[in-house]
């Protein structure tokens, strides 16, 4: 049987400016960096998680759907936080931009969407406590 996830791909055009966002943005730790055969192999990940993300690079838009609307799809990586409004105020400081002006109340609990540098939608969330 399955037992966790490895790996999820977030499509990039420079990989450097990436990590950028995603190691010095989000807080994200960088893993690992090999120039492979088959180009860079480049990964990210929440400290303490097993889950990597490869940022690999890809042609521009790359992964992101061509007729979707802005709310169609909650983007490829959702990154769950415990305290959302306080991290938010951290990220801003940092330099990432969100969608909204604030993080958004949802019967599950609280939401957010960044945008990397490529145009990919993260989402960050906080569940709601019971």
């Amino acid at each position: 049987m399955l037992t966790t996830i490895t790996y999820v791909t977030v499509y990039v055009t420079d990989q450097d400016r990436a990590l950028e966002f995603y190691a010095g943005g989000l807080g994200l730790e960088k893993r690992v960096d090999f120039p492979g055969p088959d180009g860079r192999f480049l990964t990210v990940g929440v400290p303490g998680s097993p889950v990597e993300i490869i940022l690999w690079s890809h042609a521009a838009a790359a992964g992101q759907p061509g007729d979707a609307g802005r709310y169609a799809s909650p983007g490829p990586l959702i990154l769950e936080s415990d305290d959302l409004r306080k991290d938010v105020e951290v990220l801003r400081r940092r330099g990432v931009i969100f969608e909204q002006p604030e993080p958004e109340d949802y019967p599950f609990g609280v939401r957010i969407e960044a945008v990397d540098p490529d145009g990919n939608r993260v989402s960050l969330r906080e569940r709601r406590k019971a």
